[in-house]
């Protein structure tokens, strides 16, 4: 599916998956401005350690090596000398870390709700999926109130390749009982809009955190800043009155 990522004429592509069947939600950075958190964890906890001959590590380079990426790879880019065992540990002290953060200050994107909402009136089937570790998505979603919302969470980790791999959504897809040709899929990086454009599905691109070119790059459909955006809702309005003709 070609599908040009300027967004003027959404509903050229939407259109072409009618009748939708499921709707597919990478977690952070998607569900929740959750990044900033993940750098201010990576950032304290690199300093105490002496990472980066103790300058801190700033946005650029968590966004280039970091931001999307399976805890396996981030912790070979950071630590290419380490015993693989020592530098999976000191990311997952990170992650209890990033939990504590998230139990207190977690927000869901503008107008999450509302598209929620929209996609259950519509009785269409949803997943979330995502690199996060399981412990960290359940949280994050629970605190969102979207535990009951997601029929299926699939984690990275727990298929044979995570993001950018299309695994992930494959394994949502099948298990939703739900084709690529008549579903979409909501990402926040170059990473996870790589795993869905894999897996035969249109990506809406958020730029919450990360360079437009980067999206547009790997693939992305359409790009909107959050669930408020007019694009979204213009390409929804418009699959609504091609569903209902």
């Amino acid at each position: 599916m070609s599908i040009s990522p300027d967004s003027h004429a959404p509903e050229s592509s939407l259109t072409r998956l009618a009748p939708v069947e499921a709707v597919l939600f990478d977690v952070d950075g998607t569900l929740c401005d959750s990044d900033p958190l993940h750098y201010y964890a990576f950032r304290e906890m690199l300093l105490e350690i002496g990472y980066n001959n103790g300058v801190p590590v700033d946005e650029e380079f968590f966004i280039k090596n970091i931001a999307g990426r399976h805890n396996d790879d981030i912790a070979s880019i950071l630590f290419p000398d380490w015993d693989h065992e020592k530098a999976i540990k000191f990311v997952d002290d990170k992650e209890a870390m990033f939990r504590r953060l998230v139990s207190k200050e977690l927000k869901p994107l503008e107008g999450l709700h509302k598209l929620c909402k929209w996609v259950e009136d519509r009785g269409l089937k949803r997943a979330a999926v995502t690199n996060a570790p399981r412990p960290n998505a359940e949280l994050m979603i629970s605190m969102l109130g979207l535990t009951d919302f997601f029929q299926v969470v699939v984690v990275g980790s727990e298929c044979e390749r995570a993001k950018p791999f299309p695994d992930p959504y494959l394994k949502a897809l099948k298990e939703l009982k739900a084709s690529a040709e008549h579903s979409f899929v909501f990402e926040d990086s170059a990473s996870g809009i790589k795993a869905g454009v894999a897996a035969g599905m249109p990506v809406f691109g958020l730029t919450t955190r990360n360079p437009e070119k980067s999206l547009i790059e790997a693939g992305a459909s359409f790009l909107i800043k959050d669930y408020e955006d007019p694009k979204l809702w213009m390409s929804l309005e418009e699959l609504d009155r091609v569903q209902q003709s």
